[in-house]
């Protein structure tokens, strides 16, 4: 069943404009099969949801990705500072400055994940923007007797992925398969995601050492899919479903089901048209005032996607692979959201982008 949201004017897919009033919310959107699903006020139809644990005001500057230790301390960079910083007990310290990040735009301190080996190798790599292109880079993350963490000297895995004022993508993410996988934007040039030589427009499959997976469905290539505009999120269920979230233009946001090889149609077709040679998202959200969907997170069968224009948490029902009817949480509340991600005490963190400063939502989950 693919699902369509509506609601709001029509407004840029970009994110680095200011933040925006709540958008007026419309009619209740409905369904490709015509059905009126629950409103967008936040209401499901069991009365299950994620409910505010905590709001923890940290003094953060533009956070983009949030992850986690095994101690629980939370790592969050911070897109326009450079800055790595540690949250422990509610509070939040400066690891350091990352070097070789240059912030323009909607570029800078990027994505983060934990190699799946962190107990034995302590590698962090991040995604971050250089002088002249996106790179990811990995660093031994060390702490000392009194548990003060300190960077290493970053080592370049992956470099050469295009850059531009927007349209960067940023979001790295070990798989179940222990690769890296990498979502990449158009970086504004419109022949690459079409390319599949290219690196912008796409999900990068890697190995740890940045070299392309083995099993990727072009070869020697790094490119695992391609024909998108903006990835933002990065997630599987609980079945190894591999799930993506993407910036639209002026309309069809997108809830993506990922598929070796599989073609997602920018910028010959945005949504689901029912093309040959293209694969519908499972879900499209018409206005781009509703979503900017940016990290994304799968609970128990629940995608969760934090939406930047759209000002409000989403959350997706998922079975098997059909997307069902999607319900907003918070709507105009915190302003816009940016990442999404569990914790290991099961609590849901919620990344604030409204520049003044910005802070973190601990959400707790129904069951």
């Amino acid at each position: 069943m693919l699902v369509l949201f509506s609601g709001g004017a029509l407004i840029a897919g970009c994110t680095g404009s200011p933040p925006l009033p709540p958008p007026t919310t419309g009619p209740a959107p409905t369904s490709a099969s015509g059905t009126s699903p629950a409103s967008t006020a936040g209401t499901p139809p069991n009365g299950a949801g994620p409910t505010l644990q905590a709001k923890l005001e940290l003094g953060l500057d533009i956070p983009w990705s949030v992850v986690f230790l095994p101690d629980r301390t939370a790592l969050i960079s911070e897109r326009d500072s450079r800055l790595l910083k540690a949250v422990r007990n509610g509070e939040a310290s400066t690891i350091g400055e990352v070097p070789g990040v240059v912030p323009e735009g909607e570029g800078g301190l990027l994505g983060l994940a934990l190699s799946p080996h962190f107990a034995d190798d302590r590698l962090l790599y991040f995604y971050y923007t250089a002088e002249s292109d996106n790179r990811i880079a990995r660093a031994k993350l060390e702490a000392d007797g009194n548990g003060k963490l300190t960077l290493g000297p970053p080592d370049v895995v992956f470099s050469g992925i295009p850059k531009a004022s927007t349209h960067n993508g940023g979001r790295i993410r070990f798989g179940p398969d222990g690769f890296l996988y990498v979502g990449t934007g158009d970086s504004q040039r419109r022949g690459q995601p079409q390319d599949r030589n290219a690196l912008g427009g796409k999900i990068l499959r890697l190995t740890a050492d940045g070299k392309p997976a083995p099993g990727n469905p072009f070869g020697d290539n790094p490119v695992y899919s391609y024909g998108h505009r903006n990835v933002q999120g990065l997630a599987w269920d609980k079945d190894g479903r591999f799930w993506a979230s993407e910036f639209g233009p002026d309309v069809d946001d997108e809830l993506n089901l990922i598929r070796p090889g599989g073609n997602y149609g920018w910028p010959e077709v945005t949504g689901a048209p029912g093309r040959e040679g293209f694969i519908d998202a499972k879900a499209v959200w018409p206005s781009t005032a509703d979503a900017s969907p940016s990290g994304l997170e799968i609970v128990d069968g629940v995608a969760y996607t934090a939406a930047l224009r759209g000002q409000r948490l989403w959350t997706i029902p998922l079975k098997g692979e059909v997307a069902g009817t999607p319900v907003a949480y918070f709507t105009g509340e915190y302003g816009r959201l940016r990442d999404v991600s569990l914790a290991p005490d099961g609590t849901l963190w919620v990344l604030s982008n409204n520049r003044n400063p910005d802070f973190a939502l601990l959400l707790k989950l129904p069951g």
